[in-house]
C-alpha cells in the first residue's frame, strides 16, 4: 500500500509503513549526505530508521554538496 506525503514541496507517494531511513535509501540519496525535516522538525540521523514516515507527512531533504 503507498501514502501520500510532501517531499520538498512535491506530493508524492512512498510504501506505508516504511522509515525515514529506507525512503531516504529509495530515492536514491546517501543518508550520509542528507539532513532531514520532518513535520518542520530536524530529525536526527540516529532517529531516521525508528521513524516510521506517515499519512501526509510533511518533509523537507536537504543534501550536502562538497566544493571549493
Amino acid at each position: 500500500m503507498e501514502i501520500p506525503v510532501v517531499i520538498n514541496g512535491e506530493t508524492r507517494t512512498v510504501a506505508a509503513q516504511q522509515t525515514l531511513l529506507e525512503l531516504l535509501r529509495r530515492l536514491g540519496l546517501d543518508p550520509a549526505r542528507v539532513a532531514v525535516e520532518l513535520d518542520r522538525r530536524i530529525v536526527k540521523q540516529a532517529q531516521w530508521s525508528d521513524i516510521v514516515v506517515e499519512l501526509g507527512a510533511q518533509i523537507e531533504i536537504v543534501q550536502f554538496v562538497g566544493g571549493g
